[in-house]
């Protein structure tokens, strides 16, 4: 039987439960709440809503649910960082503090790692205490503890095929070593069935971070690390269970080197194309940085922020990215405007460009294949072959003005017809017979011209006057 809210909530934050808060890779001594040192105006500050990988855990315990989250700092001089976390019990974790130093925008990420013993439902925040005292929105978690699961003989014989693959990104980074994820490790984990996956990350031979996850087919996870001094390494995913695999080693190379010029960063060439067919718009447009570094981009539809990403920079340049197709409804259809926005740790730059209204496309014109619709035999008292009258049918998606001709033995017959079609309609035309001969033959063809090139195929034909009756009968 589950305890109370209230007791599972004392149960999370109290004896049975270690509080593990720190820092991703970076060292910070405990303090009491600091401010920052006197200013005319304190920096501008803010704090992201604290993710986790297991928002709502179930499974052995105890358990250890992972929290982070980023703060964003526009830096005049030299500060000091002062943050805790709270808990949803009412308590709040040590206060720490990391000396912040530069001008321009920094980002800082920060996590810690809460164990529990048992059932608990709850919430975290972060909140930073100097420069300025700013608070993030709760991030709301739960862990369910289950006794193992006992496994039958007939399901030994079972396995789970898994396999991992890692990498670094960047694989070498060269630059400033401040506060700020430098080297981020991504890796995939794939099973042969749907699974709940144990893994853990180990750098350079020393585990540095382990979670669960549901895997159905493959699927990513990573960390980062913000290293305070110039060193190479690698790092390993391992999964634990199902199974047992290790991925490839990711190598990295960090070389620190004095804090240059923060790299300023613009947008250009914004080029917005509406599609008729699907009601969908998309867009494409280049982000330029002066120097090395990551900049981060937001896409915008008529105000509204469709899609976020980033790009690294190894030497600046100029880099395009893309917004696939977005379907527009309402008065979207009828025209609006797209934004693209880029961040730097210098500036930031936008360019808006309207696009089209959506449009119903234009009417597609076909044409069946020539049947023979009559025969006149009345020409064979000239000495002639019949004459012969054809039939086809022209058929439109839309109201349209079709423009279209008769092809006779491979030439043409006459100057362009027109005939107003919506659905379908059938269109008829005739020769006269042959001089000097008891049949008439050749083959005939509809071409439509307008409003879209169009054609029956050449379809042959023959007619043959019928037997004179027998005079002595």
């Amino acid at each position: 039987m589950k305890s109370s809210p209230l007791a599972r909530r004392a149960a999370a934050f109290g004896a049975s439960a270690a509080m593990l808060a720190g820092m991703v890779g970076l060292v910070a001594s405990p303090a009491q709440a600091a401010t920052t040192a006197t200013s005319k105006a304190k920096p501008k500050v803010s704090v992201s809503t604290p993710t986790t990988a297991d928002r709502t855990y179930e499974g052995a315990c105890p358990a250890k649910i992972d929290f982070s989250a980023k703060i964003k700092i526009k830096l005049t001089g030299k500060t000091t960082l002062a943050y805790r976390w709270l808990h949803g019990d009412g308590s709040a974790s040590k206060v720490k503090t990391i000396k912040l130093n530069g001008k321009g925008t920094k980002y800082v990420r920060v996590s810690q790692a809460n164990t529990f013993g048992e059932d608990v439902e709850g919430w975290e925040a972060l909140q930073v205490l100097s420069p300025r005292k700013v608070t993030s929105k709760k991030s709301h978690f739960s862990v369910t503890c289950s006794d193992p699961k006992v496994i039958e003989k007939d399901q030994l014989t079972k396995s789970v095929r898994v396999s991992a693959r890692a990498w670094a990104s960047p694989s070498t980074y060269v630059g400033s070593c401040t506060p700020g994820d430098k080297v981020d490790f991504g890796g995939v984990i794939r099973v042969s069935e749907p699974s709940r996956v144990k893994y853990r990350w180990i750098l350079n031979g020393r585990v540095v971070d382990y979670g669960y996850t549901k895997v159905y087919s493959s699927k990513r996870v990573g960390f980062g690390i913000s290293p305070r001094h110039s060193q190479r390494g690698y790092a390993q995913l391992e999964v634990l269970r199902p199974g047992h695999a290790s991925s490839n080693r990711a190598y990295y190379k960090v070389i620190c080197k004095d804090e240059a010029p923060a790299p300023r960063v613009s947008v250009s060439g914004l080029v917005t194309a509406t599609n008729h067919d699907t009601c969908a718009v998309s867009a494409h447009a280049n982000v330029s940085s002066t120097a090395r570094g990551r900049v981060e981009y937001a896409w915008k539809l008529n105000g509204r922020t469709v899609k976020t990403d980033d790009v690294w920079f190894s030497h600046g340049g100029t880099r395009n990215v893309q917004l696939g197709e977005q379907e527009l409804r309402g008065y979207a259809t009828k025209g609006g405007r797209i934004t693209l926005t880029v961040s730097g740790p210098r500036n930031t730059d936008s360019i808006t460009q309207s696009y089209a209204a959506c449009q119903a496309p234009e009417p597609k014109v076909s044409v069946s294949g020539v049947s023979v619709a009559g025969q006149r035999n009345e020409m064979c008292a000239d000495k002639r072959g019949p004459g012969v009258d054809f039939q086809a049918t022209l058929t439109s998606t839309g109201p349209a003005t079709v423009k279209y001709y008769w092809v006779i033995n491979g030439k043409r017959e006459h100057e362009t017809l027109e005939r107003q079609v919506n659905g379908s309609l059938n269109v008829t035309w005739g020769i006269g017979g042959t001089h000097g001969a008891s049949e008439t033959t050749g083959s005939v063809e509809l071409v439509v011209v307008s409003p879209n090139a169009a054609s029956s195929g050449s379809t042959a034909f023959t007619a043959t006057c019928p037997p004179k009756a027998d005079e002595s009968a």
